[in-house]
């Protein structure tokens, strides 16, 4: 059974986690007599050939799970917050990842398209703000650690400028 927030070793099953936030964002809608859902924006991530002109072979993600997930609760309630009624569903993977393997989905379900897209895109920006999930890049000639979240997730600026990026 699919939880709306995880972090996993398993493929990301974008079609369950899609499935499960417009079925959750309809209950909530007929519980509260409002519109159902009239918009579902998916944000697949996946691991990139090339990253700052070098190619890059493989990603391993590590997260410490009970936080990246309370991080990625944290991270729909703000966004409901903001965008009443709007529903999010948050999978990561860890492991070795290979090029071109799904590395995080995001599924945004909203009354309104500009609702869905635009929690879709502050839920990503907060997830690199807040999420305690960390990557080392295997590139042809070594690898390394790449730097992960950095703020505090109570900090206002950070979390403004999510919107900001989310609306731009």
């Amino acid at each position: 059974m699919l939880l709306p927030f995880a972090i996993t070793s398993a493929p990301l099953d974008v079609a369950g986690i899609s499935a499960l936030a417009q079925v959750r964002h309809a209950d909530r809608a007929r519980e509260a007599d409002a519109e159902g859902p009239g918009a579902l924006i998916l944000f697949v991530g996946v691991v990139r050939g090339r990253h700052q002109g070098q190619d890059v072979r493989a990603l391993t993600y590590e997260a410490y799970e009970p936080l990246a997930v309370a991080s990625f609760e944290r991270i729909a309630r703000e966004a409901a917050d903001r965008i009443p009624g709007v529903e999010i569903c948050l999978h990561h993977r860890v492991g070795t990842l290979e090029v071109g393997e799904p590395s995080i989905v995001i599924a945004a379900v909203a009354a309104h398209r500009a609702e869905a897209y635009a929690a879709s895109r502050f839920a990503i920006e907060r997830v690199k703000q807040i999420a305690p999930v960390w990557k080392r890049e295997h590139l042809m000639d070594g690898a390394s650690w790449v730097e992960g979240a950095t703020v505090h997730p109570d900090d206002p600026e950070p979390l403004a400028e999510a919107w900001r990026r989310a609306w731009a």
